[in-house]
């Protein structure tokens, strides 16, 4: 299995990463997607994947971080992309349910990486968080002015977004939440997503799935949220795994399996 979406240089992994990726090769997870969510954190992710077969990383800021990066242009992300390491461009969006990051600033800053995207077409992987109305219109806009490849990470939002989004091309990603017992309305948006657009991620070291809530999240944990979902879903555990492996190397194109 792959774990589209890790935070490898966050500083909860210092003392212990190599134990925490050892854990996860010996769970079976052959390849990460470490994210950046600041700039000056692009050369410490390119340290951990630069080495490593089937690690990735994507060049971004979060939308937290927008109020650091006013500067940042589409310019700027192309370059950093160049870097066959890199596979995606984000994590960008909008986050209005804390606003670390004012609402204009996080939408200069999120238009930028939507022109990076559709400039080398790889993948721009979106986190939005009561902002649905605000993200369809600008993904819609964007979309209708020059295609790209779309992931929802995380997805937590209403349907209404998510229909909107399937109807852009996107892929969807489900984390630990979806096993949360109050999750329901996360549940009930699988449904909508075709078979070969679903990914699943960690985020770690956030969101622990169950029964690991609480904790640490790590890429191992995985395990837990594709057994979860497996059963939910219906589907034989093994097919599953493979589906989903699939449906990450169809959307981040650039990414070359090694593992075989």
């Amino acid at each position: 299995m792959i774990d589209t979406h890790v935070n490898l240089h966050h500083h909860l992994y210092e003392s212990d990463l190599e134990d925490v990726l050892k854990r996860a090769e010996e769970g079976g997870i052959h390849g990460m997607l470490s994210i950046c969510d600041r700039i000056e954190n692009y050369g410490k992710i390119l340290s951990i994947v630069e080495n490593r077969d089937n690690f990735w990383m994507s060049v971004g800021a979060h939308p937290h971080e927008a109020k650091d990066h006013l500067e940042l242009n589409s310019d700027k992300l192309v370059a950093l992309a160049q870097n066959k390491k890199v596979i995606g461009i984000g994590e960008t969006g909008l986050d209005f349910h804390y606003n670390l990051s004012h609402k204009e600033d996080q939408i200069k800053v999120f238009k930028e990486h939507i022109k990076a995207s559709q400039i080398n077409q790889l993948p721009l992987i979106v986190h939005t968080r009561l902002a649905d109305i605000e993200t369809a219109q600008i993904l819609e806009q964007a979309m209708k002015e020059n295609e790209f490849p779309l992931l929802m990470h995380c997805y937590t939002s209403g349907t209404e977004l998510l229909k909107k989004s399937l109807d852009l091309g996107a892929y969807v990603s489900i984390s630990g939440i979806a096993t949360f017992r109050n999750a329901t309305d996360v549940r009930d948006n699988i449904q909508y997503i075709p078979p070969n657009r679903l990914l699943v991620e960690t985020d770690c070291p956030y969101l622990a799935p169950i029964p690991k809530r609480g904790q640490r999240n790590e890429p191992e944990f995985i395990n837990h949220l594709v057994n979860y979902l497996s059963e939910f879903l219906g589907k034989p555990h093994d097919e599953f795994k493979e589906e989903l492996d699939k449906n990450f190397f169809s959307l981040f194109k650039r990414a070359v399996n090694v593992v075989q």
